[in-house]
């Protein structure tokens, strides 16, 4: 893992070399840490198609972006949602893993279940426990190069991860994503890609990246909807000008569908046959006000396990409205699974069952951002969200939980985002109550 931190960083300082050696320009860099690398053409931000560049475009062409993010958390209890003396079996279906986390990817305090069976329904973890920590989140690098006489993107983003487990050292050097884009037609808002990339299943995943997300942690039901997978997408947006309006398709087919890589690898299709989703989006632009309704849905065999029959279905309906400052946003998502034929394979391991498993789950989120010409000072955001899930593995009890997260961000110049965030987690049926509030907070410097 060293030699590949070593080789990360290397790589890093040539592509800074060479983007600085081109003359890339400083408003571009500042333009694209901002957003997505697919910001133009996502549903949910303007797009564009393709215009042949004016003059040398070279030097523009080559974009270098990226993130450092810093965390100090402290969870109750020893990290966990496992309750001491609970010995039933496995020990990840009778509570919720998930609940947690303490930075933007939902890597949880800990996941020691203390000796206790599990089966593989596990995030990611810092292996913090219940100690209060400094934290290296993520060290992230983003490339983009956009061709100066083709309309063809490519971008990559790649993390390193400073972990630690039980294990000893269990760092990581993570390809978030790699693909390719083409927008064939200037004059249609049309997008073809292929590699890996985020979900288009709702709205979450825009949120993914701690330099965008405005609080720190994903909601409870991210883990279904945020995740990447390797594939082909296609993106269309219709505009409607004289009603102000506009419609989009985002649609995909992947290895492993919206499932975060801890529950269903992406890197290979474990059945031979694609996961479809996609969604429908509706979007009002007024002067005042901007409305944004949107519908998903998925469906193909689940890939954690080799019987293409077991398939995982999934839909949901998504909703946004902004009004100045104020930002009001909420996303419902149902996912049924059938059970698969012998083991369930995860990036995490092999486990003895792949179990048929249904959920529902809910959040709603308002956030209010005062803009401040103010020195440093550039942005104040308090928010606050709640969640809801309700989840079931086959022929086990079902398990209901909810969050109420409350937190502030800060905007200084536009490289330093200061958070903090507390979880206050609730075992509402099904599991036993435990201790395992979360605070949480995130220092991001962005170039």
């Amino acid at each position: 893992m060293k030699r590949s931190f070593i080789a990360f960083v290397g790589i890093a300082a040539l592509l800074i070399g060479w983007s600085f050696g081109a003359r890339a320009r400083a408003e571009d860099f500042a333009a694209a840490a901002a957003q997505s690398p697919e910001a133009d053409v996502d549903a949910d931000n303007d797009g564009a198609g393709y215009t042949p560049p004016e003059g040398n475009a070279v030097a523009s062409a080559l974009h270098l972006n990226g993130y450092i993010d810093v965390g100090f958390a402290k969870a109750q209890g020893d990290g966990t949602s496992f309750a001491p003396g609970d010995n039933r079996f496995p020990a990840d279906y009778g509570v919720d893993p998930f609940a947690t986390a303490v930075n933007s990817r939902g890597d949880v305090a800990s996941t020691d279940a203390m000796g206790r069976f599990v089966n593989g329904f596990l995030p990611r973890s810092v292996g913090i426990a219940g100690h209060p920590s400094f934290l290296l989140n993520t060290l992230n690098l983003d490339v983009r190069y956009q061709h100066p006489t083709a309309p063809v993107m490519i971008f990559s983003r790649v993390q390193f991860l400073p972990r630690f487990s039980s294990g000893g050292d269990a760092s990581r050097l993570f390809v978030e994503q790699a693909f390719g884009r083409v927008m064939p037609f200037e004059a249609v808002e049309l997008a073809l890609s292929a590699g890996k990339f985020d979900s288009v299943f709702g709205i979450e995943y825009q949120d993914n990246q701690a330099n965008i997300r405005t609080g720190i942690t994903p909601s409870l039901g991210a883990r279904y909807t945020t995740g990447q997978s390797i594939g082909a997408k296609l993106f269309y947006r219709l505009q409607i000008a004289p009603l102000w309006s506009a419609l989009s398709l985002n649609a995909a087919a992947t290895n492993s569908g919206n499932m975060v890589e801890s529950l269903q690898s992406p890197d290979a299709s474990l059945t031979g046959a694609p996961v479809l989703s996609a969604r429908l989006g509706y979007e009002l632009n007024l002067a005042v006000v901007q409305v944004k309704l949107g519908g998903s849905g998925l469906r193909g065999p689940r890939n954690d396990q080799r019987d293409r029959g077991a398939l995982q279905k999934m839909w949901g309906v998504d909703a946004r409205v902004f009004v100045g400052g104020l930002a009001l946003m909420a996303e419902y998502v149902h996912v049924d699974e059938d059970e698969g034929l012998g083991t369930k394979t995860t990036a995490l391991g092999v486990f003895p069952e792949a179990s048929g498993f249904l959920a529902r789950a809910i959040w709603a989120q308002v956030a209010y951002g005062w803009s401040v010409d103010c020195a440093a000072l550039r942005r104040v955001t308090p928010y606050s969200r709640y969640e809801w899930r309700h989840a079931a593995f086959q022929g086990f009890t079902p398990v209901t939980v909810d969050r109420v997260t409350a937190g502030l961000r800060i905007d200084l110049w536009d490289a330093l985002i200061l958070k903090g965030e507390l979880l206050a987690n609730r075992e509402r049926a099904g599991a036993p109550n435990v201790a395992n509030n979360v605070y949480t907070s995130s220092v991001v410097y962005q170039w």
